[in-house]
């Protein structure tokens, strides 16, 4: 018997991509957040709370802008951003975690990875920098390690910024013409490029084993750059409980000038171009 034709009642709507978000409200809310990220830096350091943000995600996925986002208003002494470079020889005859575990947080600390431990899961399990085996051993440990995490008191966030094969080829493209952006296009990049399923399979593969009730992934669609930031700054903000400090208002006192000299040492002073 042949099935009958859905009536237009019953066709699945497809969904509208937003329209881009324009630069007004962009700067408009981002100054929102900036405030309450600024809220949060110092109910941070006045409970010490210890924060710990991971982003990962593929190359040009846009996770520097979005923890420049995060930090351009914020204390870099409180808010601590951690790239680390390839590993030394010594470390790589470490245990794995070891060179991550001195730069988690402490009291009054929030430490963002870009890029982090999931490097084994990722990077290296695709160009071939470790074994499978090692790969695997890091996917079923990684749970552990991250529960000791959490039960030693730090809020651990972490963050996948997903981004199409067009989007990201657009970008890294753009990386290429732009003289300010070239240094973040690395000979990795260039490597991994052809690589897209094989970082499909590694995602899926980490996501399957260390999305974890107790440390568990954010996926933020980053199409949009200007979008994807202020929903991940939102998102953090709900995650984190914290509560605005009384402030005492602020009077700036007077000030004593012109009872000094006026200093007769040659000042080298630089050439006023513009």
């Amino acid at each position: 018997m042949a099935s009958k034709k859905k009536s237009k009642a019953e066709q699945p709507v497809p969904v509208a991509e937003p329209k881009p978000l324009g630069n007004k409200a962009y700067e408009k809310e981002l100054r929102r957040l900036h405030v309450e990220l600024v809220k949060l830096q110092q109910w941070v350091v006045h409970k010490g709370l210890k924060v710990c943000i991971v982003f990962e995600g593929r190359d040009g996925a846009g996770k520097g802008g979005t923890i420049k986002a995060i930090t351009e208003r914020v204390s870099p002494r409180v808010f601590r951003v951690i790239a680390l470079p390839a590993p030394t020889e010594r470390e790589k005859s470490q245990l794995y975690f070891q060179r991550y575990i001195p730069h988690l947080p402490a009291a009054g600390e929030i430490i963002i990875f870009d890029r982090s431990w999931y490097n084994r899961a990722g990077v290296e399990r695709v160009m071939g920098f470790c074994s499978q085996e090692a790969s695997d051993k890091f996917l079923a440990g990684a749970p552990m390690v991250e529960q000791a995490m959490v039960d030693s008191g730090i809020i651990l966030l972490k963050y996948w910024l997903e981004v199409t094969p067009e989007e990201q080829e657009r970008r890294l493209r753009d990386r290429i013409d732009d003289g300010r952006k070239i240094w973040k296009l690395s000979p990795m990049d260039i490597k991994s490029f052809d690589r897209w399923d094989d970082y499909t399979r590694a995602r899926d593969a980490m996501f399957t084993a260390t999305d974890t009730a107790w440390a568990p992934w954010f996926l933020a669609r980053s199409e949009d750059k200007k979008r994807v930031r202020l929903n991940i700054i939102s998102h953090l903000l709900s995650h984190i409980p914290y509560e605005e400090l009384p402030a005492e208002p602020v009077k700036l006192p007077k000030r004593k000038i012109g009872k000094v000299k006026a200093s007769e040492h040659p000042f080298r002073v630089i050439p006023e171009l513009f």
